[in-house]
């Protein structure tokens, strides 16, 4: 039952920690008329949060070589209470971009050291934990636009109070309830972070050969989404609509992803999910008309969003004890740098005039081809699994 509590306190902690990381993209309209700035200042508000959860993931597991999963846990509810409170009372825009930055930072701090946890408090089920987990995590996303729309009725400072306020309470109740639990002892030996990762290579480097282009594909894609369906006709209202199916159609893809992968083999799973994103592309490229959008917006919005809990569940229910966390920590930084650059790239083509369908098609079918090698490297028994 102790175990239950500590699981259900860090379904609603990372709750708020996605919020934070989400909530800044749609204020930036408010940033712009509160502040007086431009687009692109505006821009790098949102852009720093993102920045600050992939700063620190690598520290964080040289940390956990050191603390228990639980304290760094506890540590990075405190800074997202602490920073939200920061960007709730900024009177200025480098007061606000502070904010930001270490609101960023505390989901990354978080994210590298609660997944090893969960993996090790429920080690015969940490497809279906890792994927409620992410299942509370993408409420988060889906809800940001709407509970911002609400916030905006009274003060949109309210939305980044609540946060600040939700933070430090689930972070209190994390910590008492941490102490009446009964915590695994397999962190405890993974003590040498630089040997737990190298040790590893070989899982890390499969993980990212598996799911690296997949994700940073999916960067560039959900990121132009909204213009990309304009682009096919429709209106910013209606485009704005699509782009809410596609992170709706995450929260049954990271309940049902997590259980799936407990139960199918890992490695094949991962391929026919990254097989299945590269069709879904070429199916978003040929819709046409209102109804075709909004299903293959659902179905791309499941098929993507599986394949999160997917990964993790490959890495922590394969790697061993004595380098979980720290080979982790090395993954989680380098796949989230990777998935960065994805809208950044995708700009750069399109400014050199590539259209999106152009683009699109491109990427499904250089992922298809990665997922035909790669199938050919797993039945010659050199992906580890």
């Amino acid at each position: 039952m102790a175990r239950a509590r500590l699981f259900a306190s860090l379904c609603a902690l990372v709750f708020f920690l996605n919020l934070a990381r989400i909530i800044f993209a749609p204020l930036l309209d408010v940033f712009i008329a509160e502040f007086g700035i431009g687009e692109a200042t505006a821009g790098l508000i949102a852009t720093l949060a993102w920045i600050g959860s992939a700063s620190l993931r690598l520290p964080t597991g040289w940390i956990l070589t050191k603390v228990p999963r639980h304290h760094v846990v506890i540590g990075s509810g405190v800074v997202l209470a602490v920073s939200s409170s920061i960007a709730a009372t900024s009177t200025t825009v480098p007061q606000l971009m502070v904010g930001a930055f270490f609101m960023g930072i505390a989901s990354g701090i978080y994210f590298v050291s609660a997944n090893p946890l969960l993996s090790e408090l429920y080690p015969d089920r940490v497809g279906r934990v890792v994927g409620i987990h992410g299942t509370a995590s993408q409420i988060a996303a889906v809800i940001a636009a709407p509970f911002v729309v609400l916030t905006l009725l009274i003060d949109w400072r309210l939305s980044l109070w609540t946060i600040a306020v939700g933070a430090a309470v689930v972070t209190v109740y994390t910590g008492v309830v941490s102490r009446r639990t009964e915590m695994p002892t397999a962190g405890e030996a993974d003590r040498d972070f630089v040997a737990g990762a190298l040790s590893e290579w070989r899982i890390i480097v499969a993980a990212l050969a598996i799911a690296g282009l997949a994700s940073f594909v999916w960067q560039g894609v959900f990121n132009f989404y909204e213009l990309y369906m304009q682009s096919k006709g429709l209106s910013p209202q209606a485009a704005g609509t699509m782009l809410t199916i596609v992170f709706a159609a995450g929260v049954p893809a990271f309940y049902f992803g997590g259980d799936l992968a407990d139960r199918l083999p890992q490695v094949p799973y991962l391929l026919g999910i990254v097989g299945a994103f590269s069709a879904c592309l070429l199916l978003l490229t040929a819709a046409q008309g209102f109804v075709a959008l909004i299903a293959i917006s659902a179905l791309i919005g499941f098929v993507v969003h599986a394949l999160f809990p997917a990964v993790d569940t490959y890495l922590l229910a394969t790697l061993p004890d004595s380098a979980r966390a720290s080979a982790y920590a090395v993954f989680s930084s380098v796949w989230m740098l990777v998935q960065s650059l994805g809208s950044f790239a995708l700009g750069l083509f399109l400014e050199s005039g590539f259209t999106y369908d152009s683009l699109f098609v491109s990427a499904a079918v250089v992922l298809g081809t990665s997922v035909v090698v790669l199938v050919i490297i797993e039945r010659a028994g050199w992906l580890p699994g």
